[in-house]
């Protein structure tokens, strides 16, 4: 069985990150962008990091550009989150949510939690909740806001 910390991925300012520095923590991972009109969620996104990140919880933003909402370069994009929407939380470099060329990392989540159309991620800020052995518990749909999701959040901290 595959989890989380099997994966890598590069973050936004070009470094590798092994996805294994998480277990043990609770995740929330998101497919993000900053051109999106749910970008309105990242200062809930960010408050649910700073609500639970004292008791192993992280947010980690993967930005995706497959809609068309991402257009600035990832440096550009790291900027904007944080002056624009004040994140903190861990940023990736921009990455395929569906097709061939999906990460590896989607196409895994995909496949735990297929959601309502079969496994294609529709929309940014698709989220997925991940416990502490890096296995997926939840997956919510673009519409569903960060604070909609602190109850789960809860559940899978305790």
């Amino acid at each position: 069985m595959t989890s989380l910390g099997a994966f890598t991925a590069q973050a936004a300012d070009g470094s590798d990150t092994d996805l294994s520095t998480y277990h043990g923590k609770v995740v929330l991972v998101v497919n993000t962008a900053t051109g999106c009109g749910y970008a309105s969620q990242m200062p809930g996104l960010q408050n649910l990091h700073d609500e639970f990140s004292d008791r192993g919880f992280a947010v980690l933003a993967f930005p995706s550009d497959q809609f068309k909402q991402e257009k600035v370069d990832d440096t550009e994009m790291a900027g904007v989150c944080q002056t624009q929407f004040g994140t903190t939380f861990p940023l990736f470099a921009k990455i395929r949510v569906n097709g061939k060329d999906s990460h590896p990392l989607y196409t895994w989540l995909k496949k735990q939690q297929k959601g309502s159309l079969g496994g294609r991620i529709n929309w940014n800020f698709t989220k997925f909740l991940v416990d502490r052995e890096g296995q997926v518990v939840g997956r919510y749909s673009p519409t569903t806001e960060p604070a909609d999701i602190k109850a789960d959040i809860e559940v899978a901290i305790a």
